[in-house]
């Protein structure tokens, strides 16, 4: 394995835990603040962050890109707002594990969609890792079905998120095969926070959230999940595919579990950890297909 590989590994490892976080950090945010709002000022401010840097280091490549590349980039933007509009807001209606795994099941779209429309083609092995990877994300989320229609509605928005993460990979495997990092997320950053904060301010909810330490949980998961979690991963996509990506990200659903076990007092059930074992499996068998492939 060469080392570029072994950085490309270590960079969804870094990925994956980061993101983690993101649901413990989104449901304390969501104390006092609505989930668009939370939603928008997380993008907000990872572009706020991002933009003297990439104006700096990347302004010339930005010159570069063609109008096909930035429509990518603006659709890629557009699928990562309705991303976080719709699994955040699930967050406020189911709990944390039914949530994470709902908007997991995005590798079943990548998959798909990656070999009919990339023509990558799909080995027996990473076809049983995802079938492995949703088995085990079908387990996790057993333990909330028939706990209402408010359960129900936040599955839902779970699953148009999984959707819209779906198209959001797909198109960052195709730009990041030119583009640098920081030339892709910049403009799809900034592109889903100024979707967002129009839908905001024409919603009638306030823009500024008014608790203090509510400020501090976004600007967490603007540096945390968004500007290292997604960022590692989109660095990622240069170098594996689209599938394998998001098969790994399905373990953000075992460190969600575990860190909303430990503050926020949700346990897992007996089939959450039969699940995640289930696709810490299917990430390792995904890991063998990708290296086997790339050798």
């Amino acid at each position: 394995m060469t080392m570029r590989c072994v950085r490309a590994y270590l960079g969804v490892c870094l990925g994956v835990i980061t993101v983690s976080t993101a649901a413990t950090l989104i449901r304390l945010a969501q104390v006092g603040t609505h989930s668009l709002v939370i939603a928008a000022w997380r993008l907000t401010l990872a572009t706020l962050i991002l933009a003297p840097i990439v104006l700096v280091a990347r302004r010339s490549e930005l010159r570069t890109l063609t109008r096909r590349e930035w429509g990518y980039a603006l659709a890629a933007g557009l699928l990562l707002a309705l991303h976080f509009a719709s699994w955040i807001t699930s967050l406020a209606y189911t709990s944390v594990v039914a949530s994470v795994v709902l908007v997991s099941t995005h590798p079943i779209f990548v998959g798909i969609a990656s070999y009919v429309l990339l023509h990558e083609q799909l080995s027996g092995e990473m076809v049983a890792a995802l079938v492995v990877t949703i088995a085990g994300s079908v387990l996790i989320g057993l333990g909330d079905l028939g706990e209402g229609a408010h359960r129900l509605w936040g599955d839902v928005l779970a699953l148009v998120g999984a959707v819209a993460a779906s198209g959001y990979f797909l198109i960052g495997r195709r730009l990041r095969a030119r583009l640098s990092l920081l030339a892709y997320v910049f403009p799809v950053y900034c592109t889903a926070a100024l979707v967002l904060v129009p839908v905001v301010a024409l919603s009638g909810l306030p823009v500024l959230p008014q608790r203090q330490e509510t400020w501090l949980w976004l600007l967490l998961l603007a540096l945390g999940p968004q500007i290292v979690g997604h960022s590692s991963l989109n660095w990622a996509l240069r170098y594996l595919s689209a599938t394998y990506v998001t098969i790994a990200v399905l373990g953000e659903a075992i460190g969600a579990t575990l860190l909303a076990w430990w503050l926020l007092g949700e346990s897992p059930s007996c089939w959450a950890v039969v699940g995640g074992v289930l696709i810490l499996v299917g990430i390792a068998v995904a890991s063998h297909a990708e290296r086997l492939k790339g050798s």
